[in-house]
């Protein structure tokens, strides 16, 4: 059992981001490690870990278990039957738009932990962005008018647009389509404020990203308007930190405090990464006021799925 209660930390960037060294992720750390592993991603929000091969499917979730409840996504069928989820390029899957994980559904989780199986020689990097640093470089009525406004996040859109699909793919209607089944097989709504307050560091952090479609009374126009504005925030170089892979590596994000992008720059090469995420908590405005699911209105128990060989088949 280990007992290493103070980390060794080098900073990533400026802003965002550390590398922890000496630790060897399993689901046997001690509690004082898990804490210090805890702390440190609050301060930190995204954590970098090398070497870390020896993890497979159930090490990581052993490991994740120790951080909080692992959860599977609400309509993509899971890698290993239980909570890890695959990105695998050579599907045809590009997540290269800035997003917060599963902000769909209104207690989305608090944390993701990924680790990398397979690379391309170049590219192929993640950044990651502080979304309480976007906040707080917001001039004064900006932050009053972000605090003021709530917004509509749904998976109900065209993913075979914004996954940035092989031209193959993107141009098969029926890939386009069986995508669409699997993302949206159950289609949710979830208003949420713009700006939510963290539930352990109390800061205040932007909530937008890629599902983030409309603001609440304000036209389509308008609400993609502002959306950009605030998220202009999000994106500016100083609030971020670039993250180049290798095989083993394990990031750590606090997905309450980040958004991140998986940067298309690889071609046709192979790229293959699995995630497991922490169940979260109901976000809350400034003014107290909680998120609320908008659609469906009764969540189904066990959401409709394409099977995962069906997806596999359609892309091969």
């Amino acid at each position: 059992m280990s007992t290493i209660t103070q980390l060794r930390l080098t900073p990533a960037a400026g802003r965002i981001g550390a590398t922890v060294h000496d630790v060897r992720l399993n689901g046997e750390l001690g509690p004082d490690t898990v804490a210090a592993i805890e702390a440190a991603l609050y301060e930190h929000k995204v954590l970098f870990f090398r070497g870390q091969g020896h993890l497979d499917d159930a090490g990581h979730e052993a490991f994740a278990r120790l951080l909080g409840h692992p959860v599977g996504h609400p309509t993509v069928p899971s890698a290993d039957g239980r909570y890890t989820f695959e990105l695998d390029a050579t599907k045809g899957v590009r997540a290269n738009n800035w997003h917060t994980d599963v902000t769909f559904v209104p207690s989305y989780p608090k944390a993701s932990i990924l680790r990398a199986l397979e690379l391309p020689a170049a590219g192929g990097s993640t950044v990651w962005a502080n979304t309480a640093a976007a906040y707080e470089d917001l001039p004064a009525p900006l932050k009053v008018l972000a605090e003021s406004l709530r917004a509509v996040h749904t998976n109900d859109y065209d993913y075979a647009a914004s996954l940035a699909l092989t031209p193959e793919l993107a141009d098969n209607p029926e890939v386009a389509e069986l995508f669409r089944k699997v993302f949206v097989s159950t289609a949710f709504k979830t208003e949420h404020p713009v700006v939510r307050v963290h539930p352990v560091t109390g800061e205040k952090t932007l909530l937008l990203g890629a599902f983030a479609q409309k603001i609440v009374g304000l036209s389509g126009k308008d609400s993609k308007t502002l959306i950009a504005l605030f998220q202009r925030y999000v994106e500016r170089l100083e609030n971020t930190v670039r993250w180049d892979w290798q095989v083993g590596d394990v990031a750590i994000w606090d997905n309450r405090a980040t958004q991140h992008y998986a940067v298309n720059d690889y071609g046709d090469q192979p790229r293959l990464v699995r995630r497991i995420t922490l169940d979260g908590d109901l976000p809350v405005g400034v003014d107290g006021t909680p998120s609320r699911l908008i659609e469906p209105t009764e969540p189904p128990a066990v959401p409709g799925l394409v099977p995962a060989e069906q997806l596999e088949a359609a892309l091969s």
